[in-house]
């Protein structure tokens, strides 16, 4: 009742009576007021005027479903959402609820114990980011799943724009910073995917980070100046996420790997691949069909599908 309320004053073209929204939506004037007063608590600034009714004057900055699906020209992305005042991952919440639509979209306002890659833990605050995982049913090959880290990072460059750049394989950066992880989760069997999970965490709003992280994290506040409507924001991830995702499912990874390696910042630089037990350095010199970087070392060419490349001038490597 609150969102209908809400897009009623949205759209209103100033006051609007609560006898009216009472008649459009067949409840009584007391309930109105009432919803009215929740949406105040939650930080809505509706005025209201004795014989005019009422006029949202502004908006919180709080995620909703009106306010995403408003922006979505989407065919099956995000047409299922799901969205959580507070979780521990949106991963998670997608993996349990894996019987929901292919495309569903799990969002949360805050991760308790968000995730980064390798274990790694991703702060996730109230308000500030946008945190959500997006359930897909591809059918692929399991050993194909790791290339969906590449399209998801794709699309969110094409999204946020700001020069952003990927760091192969799933980090997104500017100025050599962290703006945004991308954390890849399958369920699948010998020959057959049962499902894929695509958890995106962008920093958005985020005004400063700590003194430990603050020379390798950015956000779109810091680099650009101005805040950013969160609701927009998701629904221009997911329009992007999606166009390059049915370019994938038709054509596979060559379908939009000319326009990645365009944007990935990892290409012509030093490298440091870290394996299991040792240190190899070398220059990434190419992305192959298949998602792996190769990288041009004293003894040849390598092709790299797992490890951990660190790049130098980003996130303190010299």
């Amino acid at each position: 009742m609150k969102e209908e309320i809400l897009d009623i004053l949205k759209n209103a073209d100033g006051y609007i009576s609560g006898e009216r929204i009472s008649e459009m939506l067949n409840v009584s004037r007391t309930a109105i007021w009432k919803h009215i007063k929740s949406l105040r608590e939650s930080g809505y600034k509706i005025e209201s005027v004795t014989n005019k009714g009422y006029r949202l004057i502004s908006s919180p900055d709080i995620i909703t479903e009106s306010g995403i699906k408003s922006g979505l020209t989407t065919d099956f992305i995000g047409h299922n959402l799901f969205i959580y005042d507070e979780t521990d991952t949106t991963n998670n919440r997608a993996k349990e609820s894996n019987s929901s639509p292919d495309g569903s979209v799990f969002i949360a306002e805050v991760q308790t114990h968000g995730k980064g890659s390798r274990g790694r833990g991703w702060t996730s605050p109230r308000g500030i980011g946008i945190w959500h995982s997006i359930l897909l049913k591809p059918e692929i090959s399991p050993l194909e799943v790791s290339q969906i880290t590449l399209v998801a990072g794709l699309a969110v460059c094409k999204a946020i724009g700001l020069n952003s750049m990927i760091k192969w394989p799933n980090d997104i950066v500017i100025n050599g910073k962290k703006i945004c992880g991308i954390l890849t989760e399958m369920s699948a069997e010998i020959n057959m995917v049962n499902y894929v999970v695509c958890g995106i965490g962008v920093n958005v709003n985020t005004e400063s980070f700590d003194d430990d992280i603050a020379d390798k994290a950015t956000s779109m506040f810091i680099e650009s100046g101005h805040k950013y409507v969160r609701n927009e924001l998701i629904a221009k991830l997911l329009n992007e996420f999606e166009c390059y995702y049915k370019k994938f499912l038709d054509g596979g990874l060559s379908a939009i790997l000319d326009e990645y390696k365009k944007c990935c910042v990892t290409l012509g630089r030093e490298v440091n691949v870290i394996f299991k037990n040792e240190t190899v350095r070398g220059t990434a010199v190419d992305v192959d069909e298949n998602g792996s970087l190769a990288v041009q070392t004293e003894n040849g060419i390598i092709h790299v599908t797992s490890g951990e490349v660190s790049v130098r001038g980003i996130y303190g490597y010299i």
